[in-house]
This record gives C-alpha cells, structure tokens and sequence, in this order.
C-alpha cells in the first residue's frame, strides 16, 4: 500500500506530468492501457478520460459500481474548478482544516475533494480535461490515473 504523497510532490506531479499534444486518440490510449492494467491486476474500479468538454473514454471493470461513475464526475469537476489533481485538493483542504464537505458554498453532489482524478495539463497550458478513476483508496486511484497519463510521455 503507498502512502499518501506530500503537497509539495502533489504540486511537482502537475509541474512535471504535462502532455505536449492531446487528442482523440491520446484518450483511448490512456483508457485503454489503464483498462488493461486494472484487469491485470483485477482491480474494482471505474476508469474515465475526459476532454474537450466530453467523455472519450469510459469503462467500467468487474467489481466497480454505479456509485463509482459518480465519484468519477465529482472528482472531475473538482479539477476542472479548481485545476489541480483532487487528491492535492483534499491535501489542501486537510491541512487547511476544512474538508471540501464542510463547505456551504460547494455542491456536495457535484464536487468532491477525494482523490483520483488527474488534470490533463498542457506542457505550455493550462487544463484541457482530466483522468480519473474511482474504486480504490484514493490515493491508489490518484497513482492510477498519473500512471495512464505517464504512458503517453
């Protein structure tokens, strides 16, 4: 089991995992080699790749639920507000004091501060989309969705 990674190397994690070029293709290969890797590994989780303002990758494996593709939208908005990985939100949030849920201002049914969905961030940009996976301890969904993106480097 890994451990949950310090702000600093969540913010080092974005500097650094950047994509020169995205497309179409780019998608169905990170959900593709994600997919793969979870089936290998026979883990429950559902796998989304999003950009552009639309799903172009979705599946779900063996074990996962509906309630995980839930977990995948709220994750992803919370990046697309907030342009960082949910996981360094949570971070944020912990060390600040204040969970996203204890928020007033935020939709608990839209948004989250749980880990697991990554921003697909533009070498010389900002956020075009995210990857995001739901199922594990969100950390290892975090790990998950970085590794998918890291395939395409």
């Amino acid at each position: 089991m890994s451990a949950i990674p310090s702000l600093e190397t969540l913010l080092q994690q974005e500097a650094t995992v950047r994509v020169s070029q995205f497309d179409f293709d780019s998608a169905w290969k990170i959900g593709s080699l994600l997919r793969e890797r979870a089936a290998s590994d026979n883990l429950p989780v559902a796998i989304e790749v999003y950009a552009f303002g639309q799903v172009l990758f979705s599946s779900a494996l063996n074990g996962s639920s509906a309630e995980n593709l839930e977990w995948i939208a709220r994750k992803r908005r919370s990046v697309l507000r907030n342009a960082h990985s949910s996981l360094y939100t949570g971070e944020l949030n912990r060390v600040q004091g204040t969970a996203m849920d204890q928020m007033n201002y935020i939709d608990q049914q839209r948004y989250t501060d749980h880990g697991g969905s990554f921003p697909l961030l533009l070498a010389k940009g900002g956020v075009i989309g995210a990857v995001t996976v739901s199922g594990l301890p969100s950390h290892e969904d975090h790990a998950l969705a970085i590794w998918g993106i890291q395939q395409i480097l």
